[in-house]
């Protein structure tokens, strides 16, 4: 009788067993193995103080243009960047509702925001996103200034982050395979670090 009741014990904590591995499955082959793949980081468009300037193009008088502007106590400083978010090679489809931003550049400190839009991601075709990034040039402080020249000058004439800026994204919750991931889930913050050339490396 003891038997019994034992070895119906050990076989109901074996069905429990594979009905639980069996749940995790799909959801590892799925959602759980999410990679997010940013793929490109560009400035298009840079706003210094009352002046729109079009990055890599409209930069020939940008030197005059940042003395004229400056006097005011701090110059504000506002670019669009643009960035390419894709998923590797065979996976699924998923729709992400938003994400958490943070940059952070040599010599000022760090921008952060919120997308608050869904952005469907499909294996091979990259979605590009454009994310507001604004900063205030602090003119009464000569020594934080000429970094923060040299950074929007760079912003404007390269039309790239400056090598040693890093970005942060927290993906919001995940939808696919009939269903959602919460955020924070297995889904874990990206970091990566904008290189010499432009190149993007993960953060380990």
């Amino acid at each position: 009788m003891h038997y019994a009741i034992k070895r119906g014990r050990g076989l109901l904590l074996l069905l429990m067993a594979s009905l639980l591995a069996g749940c995790l499955a799909l959801p590892q082959t799925g959602l759980f193995a999410f990679r997010l793949a940013v793929t490109s980081l560009g400035i298009e468009e840079v706003r210094i103080g009352p002046y729109n300037v079009q990055a890599g193009l409209d930069t020939s008088d940008l030197t005059s243009l940042l003395a004229s502007s400056l006097g005011a106590g701090s110059l504000p400083v506002q670019a669009t960047l643009a960035m390419g978010l894709g998923l590797p090679t065979g996976m699924p489809a998923v729709e992400m509702s938003g994400f958490r931003w943070m940059l952070d550049m040599p010599g000022v400190g760090p921008v952060q925001g919120q997308y608050q839009e869904d952005v469907t991601l499909t294996s091979g075709e990259d979605s590009t996103l454009r994310l507001p990034v604004a900063f205030d040039i602090l003119t009464t402080d000569t020594q934080r200034m000429m970094p923060m020249l040299e950074l929007a000058s760079q912003l404007a004439t390269q039309g790239s982050l400056p090598p040693g800026s890093e970005l942060a994204i927290t993906p919001g919750d995940l939808r696919g395979l009939g269903m959602t991931l919460p955020a924070g889930l297995l889904t874990p913050t990206i970091r990566l670090n904008v290189g010499a050339d432009g190149q993007l490396t993960p953060v380990r």
